[in-house]
């Protein structure tokens, strides 16, 4: 029996997140955005509800094309706002449309926007050692910086913990468990 982080429990969408996703670097800027938009969305609940309203989302914010996004209007907005597959929370959904808008000035300021964030960790993922998932932060100085940065750029929703819980998933950092068996599969860092 595999040996994993014990957050997924026994839930089997969870389980395949952790296995296949969480953790593994992301380079392409669409799936960079998608997961930008999902932790901001996430804020106050558990990534659990996410994931199962994840297929939801990207039909609803048209497979997470911030040129489209950007360009959503008052119509576009009230049909997000009736959608009972997402989060119907004003404030994230303006948000999430607002943060399309500044994606795209990043983009063209750095190239991508994937330059942009892997520019924090010098392009090669932060190797953690957690032996236990009480040793895991919440936030830390860096994602603190990067939670600055996005702010000062005009990013709504992008706190240091959903900055830090961005930087997990995208595998900017392996806060996988040393016994878990996809610490070692991601370890291609450098130690933190």
């Amino acid at each position: 029996m595999k040996s994993r982080c014990p957050w997924p429990g026994d839930d089997p969408l969870y389980i395949e997140y952790h296995d296949k996703e969480w953790g593994v670097p992301v380079r392409d800027d669409v799936k960079q955005f998608e997961f930008l938009i999902l932790e901001g969305m996430q804020a106050g609940l558990s990534w659990l509800t996410i994931l199962k309203k994840r297929e939801n989302f990207r039909k609803a914010f048209d497979g997470f094309d911030a040129e489209r996004m950007a360009r959503y209007s008052k119509r576009e907005f009230k049909r997000l706002m009736n959608d009972a597959g997402i989060i119907r929370n004003e404030q994230k959904i303006r948000a999430a449309i607002a943060n399309a808008g500044v994606f795209l000035t990043v983009q063209e300021e750095f190239g991508s926007f994937s330059d942009y964030i892997w520019g924090f960790v010098d392009g090669r993922p932060i190797l953690n050692r957690w032996k236990n998932l009480k040793q895991l932060p919440a936030k830390t100085k860096l994602s603190d910086e990067i939670s600055r940065d996005l702010k000062a750029r005009g990013f709504k929703f992008v706190g240091s913990t959903i900055v830090y819980a961005h930087m997990q998933a995208t595998g900017m950092v392996n806060d996988h468990l040393v016994d878990c068996f996809r610490y070692k599969a991601l370890a291609g860092g450098r130690i933190s």
